[in-house]
């Protein structure tokens, strides 16, 4: 029998509702038996604004606690696991009071706003023996599966050069200064908020392929473009470099960028490899479709569905937007007592926030006072 998890949703905002939508897709629609999900309490500022979640986005279902505090789904005895879709700069506080109630958590990303801030809450997370995971969705999509499989395989050889990019036009000139794309108090810029996406690509090709052995990058670069209206980065360009050592026989570069005021590219993810390259279209966060371009024709013409061009095209059709893969994920690995996912592990997500601090720094991003909860 299906194990039905239980889940608790901290902030009652449109990520949070996409997260839900999806939670509540029947889960045979995507291949799975072994796991199903049941929202079963919701914490927002009031009582009536979760309820008006509930209402709107869980069928009005009447099983569904509607708390007016996070504590009050930290404390209920009907939640499995949190999932925290708050403003990143608040995942540190939620994350750790779920934390220390006991509670499983998924995290949305990026999952706090400096490296020692998650450092914290891992160490907090062993303590208290719960699981804990950043929400990166993408890592667990169909897509991002397959494209880890064909890199993977050999006959690509190895990745040698990836350009990634996420943008979104948020016509930054007409929004409030307190939307959290622009109010540094949020963390606000196109590097926490749409930075992840690109490096997502370049964690699975380059820092997980097997020839880097999980060798950190050698170098980080980093440049921001601010805008003058709150001072947060409007564009930033980031640089990863993977060069051979001791333990690692990868040479390979990344280029990622994220911009506010540019709609996303196409193709959004191109990863070059000595044999060939993978053409990922957008968006990039939940792609459903890409295509391999096999240089070695002796290959390819191996390959089966490849073209006589040397061509292999792959789209993929679900229910839902793809956020519920995670979830089937989460409930998988408490169901057989992990503390962290071997998909998407906290190493992973270190190796992020790490990135973006070092980026920071060299773009001359510094958050106003208080906004990092944990400094050192």
């Amino acid at each position: 029998m299906a194990t039905t998890f239980r889940w608790g949703i901290i902030g009652a905002g449109w990520i949070a509702s996409c997260f839900v939508k999806d939670l509540l897709v029947d889960p045979k629609t995507r291949g799975v038996q072994d796991v199903s999900h049941k929202v079963t309490a919701i914490g927002s500022r009031s009582v009536e604004r979760a309820q008006e979640f509930i209402d709107k986005f869980v069928n009005g279902d009447k099983e569904v606690a509607a708390y007016g505090s996070y504590q009050g789904v930290f404390d209920d005895k009907n939640v499995d696991a949190i999932y925290i879709g708050t403003p990143h700069t608040y995942h540190y506080d939620a994350a750790l009071a779920a934390i220390k109630s006991g509670k499983h958590v998924l995290c949305e990303k990026p999952v706090t706003s400096n490296a020692a801030e998650l450092r914290s809450l891992i160490a907090a997370a062993k303590e208290h023996k719960v699981f804990f995971m950043e929400a990166m969705w993408t890592r667990f999509q169909p897509l991002a599966l397959e494209v880890k499989k064909i890199a993977e395989e050999g006959s690509l050889g190895k990745p040698v050069m990836l350009h990634a990019d996420l943008s979104g036009d948020f016509d930054i000139e007409n929004i409030p200064k307190s939307h959290r794309i622009l109010d540094p108090q949020l963390g606000g810029g196109a590097l926490l908020d749409l930075g992840p996406y690109p490096l997502v690509w370049a964690i699975i090709a380059l820092y997980e392929n097997p020839a880097n052995n999980k060798g950190f990058p050698t170098t980080i670069t980093g440049s921001m473009l601010k805008t003058p209206l709150t001072g947060v980065d409007s564009s930033t360009v980031f640089t990863l470099s993977f060069t051979p050592s001791e333990t690692s026989s990868l040479s390979a570069l990344a280029i990622l960028s994220c911009n506010i005021t540019l709609d996303a590219p196409e193709p959004g993810v191109t990863i070059r490899f000595e044999r060939g390259t993978i053409i990922i279209n957008p968006p990039i966060y939940s792609p459903r479709s890409f295509k391999v371009v096999y240089l070695n024709k002796g290959v390819a013409g191996k390959k089966e569905g490849a073209t006589a061009h040397g061509e292999l095209a792959r789209t993929f059709e679900y229910v839902g937007k793809g956020w519920h893969f995670q979830a089937d994920e989460v409930a998988r690995c408490v169901r057989d007592g992990k503390l962290e996912s071997e998909l998407w592990g906290h190493d992973k997500s270190l190796l992020e926030m790490d990135i973006f601090d070092e980026v920071r720094k060299q773009g001359g991003y510094v958050f106003p006072p208080g906004v990092g909860k944990v400094t050192a």
